[in-house]
C-alpha cells in the first residue's frame, strides 16, 4: 500500500466506498471505516498501521491546502 487510492481499494474489498464530497471528509471518514475493520479483526495490524500513516499524511497535506487558502483570502481582505 503506497496510497490513498490503495487505502481506498482495501476498504472496497470490503464493499465499502466512502465518498463525502470533500477530500478531507473523505480522509477522515475512511479512518473510522479502517478503525471498524481493524477492530473486527479482518485487517492485519501491519495493513492498518500502513493505512493510517497513508491516511494522516493525506489529511495533513488537506490541512495545509486549507491553510494557504485561508491566507490567501486574508490577504485579499
Amino acid at each position: 500500500m503506497k496510497n490513498l487510492h490503495d487505502v481506498q481499494k482495501l476498504l472496497k474489498k470490503f464493499n465499502i466506498i466512502v465518498y463525502v464530497g470533500k477530500r478531507k471528509w473523505d480522509i477522515e471518514l475512511m479512518g473510522i471505516e479502517l478503525d471498524n475493520l481493524y477492530h473486527a479483526g479482518v485487517v492485519s495490524k501491519k495493513e492498518y498501521m500502513n493505512a493510517k500513516l497513508i491516511l494522516s499524511h493525506e489529511h495533513e497535506i488537506e490541512e495545509e491546502k486549507e491553510e494557504e487558502e485561508d491566507v490567501v483570502i486574508d490577504e485579499d481582505s
